[in-house]
């Protein structure tokens, strides 16, 4: 059985990136055929949650969302990538930064339509914060 050596914590945020493609169809969309926000936020929010998971491979749940900014609406017919990269991290917290890209489906047109970053805590198995690293 080989031992693993320890892993930079540098490594650990390169190693956690995580990113989601999704088709944006009409049953995800509001009267103007746009996203809707609240679903963009679960989209993200998500994204951010896998990332915080890989980072830590700790339970963690979601303490709060800031400063969402919805820059570009996102049609339907359109695919999204979702990006959640590790922004910061704390003694029992860490802070995901999440992107959403939307992609014109026939042109390689692709620009940012949404970004904000969301925090979570880990916890232990009486959901009680525990160290992150």
């Amino acid at each position: 059985m080989a031992i693993e050596e320890p892993r930079s914590i540098d490594d650990r945020i390169a190693d956690a990136e995580t990113r989601i493609f999704k088709a944006v169809f009409p049953s995800t969309t509001n009267h103007y055929d746009t996203l809707f926000g609240g679903t963009a936020l679960q989209l993200m929010d998500e994204v951010a949650f896998i990332a915080a998971t890989r980072f830590s491979r700790k339970r963690m749940v979601t303490v709060s969302s800031d400063k969402i900014n919805f820059t570009k609406s996102i049609p339907a017919g359109t695919i999204i990538e979702l990006v959640g990269r590790v922004d910061y991290v704390g003694n029992t917290s860490i802070r995901i930064a999440v992107e959403i890209f939307v992609e014109e489906m026939y042109s390689m047109e692709r620009h940012q339509a949404i970004h904000g970053t969301f925090t979570f805590v880990a916890l232990d198995e009486d959901k009680k914060p525990v160290r992150i690293v």
